[in-house]
């Protein structure tokens, strides 16, 4: 099978691209090359930026395609491009849309893909609904062989999922552990989420390539286990050898409180319950089952951040945004 990934190196798609090449796959990776040198042997490069129409369309002229997969789409204009681009040149397009899409406040806790999508909260996922409703109207009026692929909370080992961090990713929370500092948690930290690590979501998605059963819809692709935030950031603790020291503030307070995009990250979506079913894939994909549970996945996530500095990116800005909102919050207390 001829596969092409737009992307290629990041969380999802980069565990993807090894299972692709463990399998023996024909290959290739569209990308402006920035980061090619974490790919495996054996992987075939095309250098171009998929965000220049002309330039990619002049270095994929005469190629086909039996999958292509998109993780860089983000707006309709760039699913369009990509229908002009690939129509007629694959038998099968994945789409990488967003498991947030999905309807919040929530309806009921229990999620399908027959969920509605609706998200007022969070712009990220009005523009994952739109180009989703445009692929869909291109295999309906035209053929275009799309599948759609809603992942949640996916991470891998070079960053550990949280609710609140900054902008520079979570290696500032794990520091306040290390310091012995409090670290905020939202709302009372019982709310149930779901963590999926990245080698778990590749079988389901490759799976998925080249299956008549696909062609046409929408999965979500996560792990079977719900844990509560605190279990989450329990387990980080246990993971880095120290006490957890959690401060709960509510998501609204956070974002009052804020400049983070914590009214699409939190209020639409981390702070809501959700339990994925995972039915509609496993059917699909016999295969399929997330064998790496909470506790393994962040473990081995916190011992590879550890055991390397360049992923230990420090945040001094959220690190003293944290000291004053925990500060207002006690000040808030005593004079109430």
């Amino acid at each position: 099978m001829k596969v092409l990934l737009i992307g290629g190196t990041g969380t999802i798609s980069s565990a993807i691209t090894r299972l692709l090449v463990k399998k023996g796959y024909d290959t290739y990776i569209l990308n402006r090359g920035s980061r090619n040198d974490t790919l495996p042997e054996g992987v075939k490069t095309i250098s171009a930026d998929i965000n220049n129409e002309a330039e990619a369309a002049e270095k994929l002229s005469g190629m086909t395609f039996d999958v292509v997969c998109d993780f860089i789409g983000f707006v309709p204009s760039q699913l369009e491009r990509d229908f002009r681009l690939f129509s007629g040149k694959t038998k099968q397009f994945m789409y990488i849309s967003s498991a947030s899409a999905y309807h919040k406040p929530v309806k009921d806790y229990r999620i399908t893909e027959g969920t509605t999508l609706a998200n007022p909260y969070w712009e990220y996922s009005r523009n994952k609904i739109a180009c989703e409703e445009y692929l869909m109207k291109m295999y309906r009026e035209n053929g275009f062989p799309v599948t759609i692929i809603r992942p949640s909370h996916t991470y891998d080992e070079r960053s550990v999922p949280l609710g609140v961090h900054g902008d520079k990713g979570s290696w500032q929370v794990l520091k306040r552990m290390l310091d012995g500092k409090p670290v905020i948690i939202h709302g009372d930290g019982t709310s149930l989420w779901t963590i999926t690590f990245n080698e778990d979501f590749a079988v389901a998605f490759v799976g998925l390539m080249g299956n008549p059963h696909a062609i046409g819809e929408a999965f979500h692709i996560t792990s079977d286990e719900s844990v509560t935030w605190n279990q989450i950031y329990k387990t980080i603790a246990d993971a880095l050898g120290v006490e957890l020291k959690p401060y709960y503030v509510s998501s609204q307070m956070l974002q009052d409180l804020s400049n983070y995009d914590f009214e699409g990250s939190l209020i639409g979506d981390k702070s809501n319950t959700v339990v994925f079913d995972n039915s509609k894939v496993k059917a699909a994909v016999p295969e399929f089952k997330a064998v790496i549970r909470t506790e393994e996945g962040i473990r081995r996530c916190v011992e590879n951040v550890l055991a390397h500095p360049e992923l230990q990116v420090a945040d001094e800005e959220f690190d003293a945004w944290c000291d004053k909102v925990i500060e207002k919050m006690e000040e808030l207390k005593k004079n109430f």
